[in-house]
C-alpha cells in the first residue's frame, strides 16, 4: 500500500517538472529567437516557438495537476483524475498546430530560394538547447513513470521532440553553406517529428478517455487473486476506465445456477474487496449462471 508521503510525492512531480520546464524553456526561447532573427533562419525561429510552447504545455501540466487531485464530488463521482488526459489532448492538438505552421513557413522559405548563413552563436545555442531539452525530457519521463501521470509523459515527448528538432537544426547549420534549400527542408522535417509526437500523445489520451481493456498482466493478477480466494468463478469480459490514479473495472463471473443469490453476493463482495486492497481497483462484477449442462454461457476476455 502506498504511504501518504508516496502519494504526496506523486502529486509534487508534475508541479516540480512544470515550473522547471517553464523557467528553462522561457530562457531557451529567448536565446533561440535571438539567433533566429540575426541569421534569418526559419528553422531556428520555428524551433524557438516550439520551445515556447513547451512552457505553455507545462503551465497546463501545473493547472491539470491541481485540478485532477481534487476529490470526488456530486457532479464528478469518480473524481477529477481524467483532467490530465484532457490536458494531454490539448498538448497534442497544440503540437499539431505548430507542426502545420512549420510546414507553411518552410515551404515559403523554399520558394524564396534564399540561403541562410549561420554563425558560432547559432551552433552554441543549438547545442545548449539539445542537452537541456533532453535532460528535461529524461526527468519528465522518470517523473511520469513514478507518478503514473500521462500528462507528464506527454510533456516529456514535447521536450524530446524539441531536442530532436534542435539536433536536425544543428545538422542544417553545418550543411547550410553547401545547400541553399537546407533550412526549408529542415523545417519540414521538424514539422513531421512534431506531427508524430502529436499522434502518439493524442492516440494514448483518446484511447484512455474512451475506455480500454486491461493488459494481460493485470488480467493475470486478477485471476491469481481470485484463485487464492479458492473460487472457481471464471472471470471474463473485462472493461477498464481510468480516472487518474482511480481505476474502475467491470467484468463478469460465472456461478452454478443452483447457488443462492445471497451466497453469490457474498463471494462477489470478497473478490471486490480483495481487488480494492491489493490492486487499488474498484470493481463492479456482473454475475452470470452457467447453463444446465454446466458449460459457460459466453466466455470473452474482451
Amino acid at each position: 500500500m502506498a504511504t501518504s508521503n508516496d502519494k504526496q510525492s506523486k502529486k509534487n512531480y508534475p508541479l516540480i517538472e512544470g515550473w522547471l520546464s517553464i523557467i528553462v524553456n522561457t530562457l531557451l526561447f529567448g536565446l533561440k529567437y535571438w539567433v533566429g532573427i540575426i541569421t534569418g533562419s526559419v528553422a531556428l525561429i520555428a524551433d524557438a516557438w516550439h520551445t515556447l510552447t513547451d512552457s505553455i504545455s507545462s503551465l497546463i501540466v501545473i493547472i491539470s495537476s491541481k485540478f485532477s487531485s481534487k476529490p470526488a464530488d456530486k457532479d464528478h463521482p469518480f473524481g477529477h483524475g481524467r483532467a490530465d488526459l484532457v490536458s494531454s489532448v490539448i498538448i497534442g492538438v497544440l503540437l499539431a498546430m505548430i507542426g502545420f505552421e512549420f510546414i507553411l513557413k518552410s515551404i515559403a522559405q523554399l520558394k524564396t530560394k534564399e540561403s541562410v548563413l549561420f554563425g558560432t552563436a547559432a551552433i552554441v545555442v543549438t547545442i545548449i538547447s539539445i542537452l537541456t531539452k533532453e535532460a528535461l525530457a529524461q526527468y519528465a519521463f522518470w517523473a511520469g513513470k513514478k507518478s503514473n501521470s500521462s500528462i507528464l509523459k506527454a510533456d516529456a515527448w514535447h521536450h524530446r521532440t524539441d531536442s530532436l528538432s534542435s539536433v536536425i537544426v544543428l545538422i542544417g547549420i553545418f550543411l547550410g553553406k553547401y545547400f541553399w534549400w537546407i533550412d526549408g527542408v529542415l523545417g519540414i522535417i521538424v514539422a513531421l517529428l512534431i506531427f508524430y509526437a502529436a499522434y502518439e500523445i493524442l492516440s494514448d489520451a483518446i484511447t484512455r478517455l474512451l475506455g480500454e481493456l486491461p493488459d494481460d498482466k493485470l488480467i493475470a493478477k486478477i485471476h491469481k487473486i481470485i484463485g487464492e480466494l479458492k473460487m472457481d468463478v471464471c472471470p471474463h469480459h473485462f472493461h477498464m476506465h481510468r480516472y487518474g490514479e482511480h481505476i474502475e473495472l467491470t467484468f463478469h463471473i460465472l456461478f452454478p445456477p443452483e447457488i443462492s443469490l445471497e451466497k453469490a453476493h457474498e463471494k462477489t463482495n470478497k473478490i471486490e474487496n480483495a481487488l480494492r486492497e491489493r490492486l487499488n481497483i474498484e470493481a463492479t462484477i456482473h454475475m452470470e449462471p452457467t447453463n444446465k449442462f454446466g458449460h459457460k454461457t459466453h466466455l470473452n476476455k474482451g
